[in-house]
C-alpha cells in the first residue's frame, strides 16, 4: 500500500501519494517547502505575517496568497504581509489584500507588523519602516502600537459624503443607526459605481452622536465587511474633526472589533502629524506547506 498523507498545498487540501506526486490531470503538486507564518490581529482586522528577510517566500503568487487568506481552505485573514529588509529602515512592509493582489497601505497591518518586528527582536519600543506610501515611524507600549500615518492634503466632497486618501482611498458617509444597516449591500453600490469601479475604494459609514463615534467598513480586495480598518478609521476621524471644527487633538472611534484612537493636527482642509493608536496582538503561529 502506498503511503498517503494530507498536505495543504498551493491549490488547497490535497491527498498526496508519495510514490506519484501527480494529480489526476497529470499536473504535479507543488508541496515543496514548509512556510512558517504568524497570525496577528488589530481590533479584529487579522493578517498572516511572514518573515521574508531571507527571501524564501519567492515571487509573489496571487493564487497562493489568496489561498492562505481563505477562511475555509487556508489560514484565514483579511490580508497578508511580508516583512523584508530595507536599507535605511528597520524593515519594509509589503501588503497584499485577501484577493492575493499587492495593495496600498493598511493601517492596522502597519501596527501589527510593527508588533511582529518587536517579537522578532528587530526593534524595541520605537522604530520606522518603509511601505508603499512612504515612511512610518511607530511606538510600542505593551500591546498598544501607535503608528504615524501619511499627511492628508484635503478632504473632497462626494455629494453629501466625502472621499480622501489616507494611504488607501476611502469613502466616508455619515449615517444614522449604522448597526442596523445592510452594510455590504449599501457599500457595494458605491464601491462598484461608475466612479470607483475600476480602481476600487474602501467604504466607511460612520455614526456620530453625543460626542461618540462608531463606524463600519467595507474593504476592497476583501470585498466584504471587516471588523476594523486602520486607514478607514483615520479617514473617519479626520472627517469628524473637520465637521466638528477641531484644529488638533484625538478622536476615539468604536469599530466592530474594538476601539482605536487617531491623533492629528489640522491646518485648514489639510492634516499633519497623524497617528493611529490601538492594540496589536499575536494570535498564533504555525507552518504550512506550499
Amino acid at each position: 500500500m502506498h503511503e498517503t498523507h494530507l498536505k495543504i498545498c498551493k491549490y488547497g487540501l490535497k491527498k498526496v501519494n508519495y510514490r506519484n506526486r501527480f494529480n489526476v490531470t497529470g499536473k504535479p503538486y507543488f508541496c515543496i517547502m514548509k512556510l512558517h507564518f504568524y497570525k496577528y490581529q488589530g481590533t479584529g482586522n487579522d493578517f498572516v505575517l511572514i518573515d521574508n528577510r531571507n527571501g524564501t517566500f519567492g515571487p509573489h503568487d496571487v493564487a497562493f496568497i489568496s489561498f492562505l487568506c481563505d477562511r475555509r481552505m487556508g489560514i484565514g485573514a483579511d490580508g497578508l504581509m511580508l516583512l523584508e529588509n530595507a536599507e535605511g529602515y528597520d524593515f519594509k512592509m509589503v501588503y497584499f489584500n485577501a484577493d492575493g493582489r499587492e495593495s496600498t497601505m493598511c493601517g492596522n497591518g502597519g501596527r501589527c507588523i510593527s508588533a511582529f518586528a518587536h517579537h522578532l527582536g528587530i526593534v524595541q519600543q520605537r522604530g520606522h519602516f518603509i511601505a508603499i506610501d512612504g515612511e512610518h515611524p511607530f511606538e510600542i507600549n505593551g500591546d498598544i502600537v501607535k503608528l504615524k500615518m501619511i499627511d492628508v492634503e484635503r478632504i473632497l466632497p462626494e455629494g453629501n459624503d466625502f472621499t480622501l486618501f489616507t494611504g488607501s482611498p476611502h469613502y466616508v458617509g455619515f449615517r444614522r443607526d449604522i448597526a442596523a444597516m445592510p452594510l455590504v449591500e449599501e457599500a457595494r453600490r458605491i464601491r462598484y459605481n461608475d466612479t470607483f469601479r475600476e480602481k476600487g475604494i474602501n467604504v466607511n459609514f460612520v455614526e456620530y452622536k453625543d460626542g461618540q463615534c462608531s463606524m463600519r467598513t467595507y474593504e476592497r480586495g476583501v470585498e466584504d465587511e471587516t471588523l476594523s480598518c486602520g486607514t478607514g478609521t483615520v479617514a473617519v476621524a479626520l472627517c469628524v474633526a473637520q465637521q466638528q471644527g477641531m484644529d488638533s487633538g484625538s478622536v476615539g472611534i468604536q469599530t466592530p472589533g474594538g476601539k482605536l484612537s487617531v491623533h492629528f493636527v489640522r491646518d485648514g482642509n489639510a492634516f499633519q502629524d497623524i497617528w493611529l493608536e490601538g492594540p496589536a496582538l499575536k494570535v498564533f503561529e504555525g507552518q504550512i506547506e506550499r
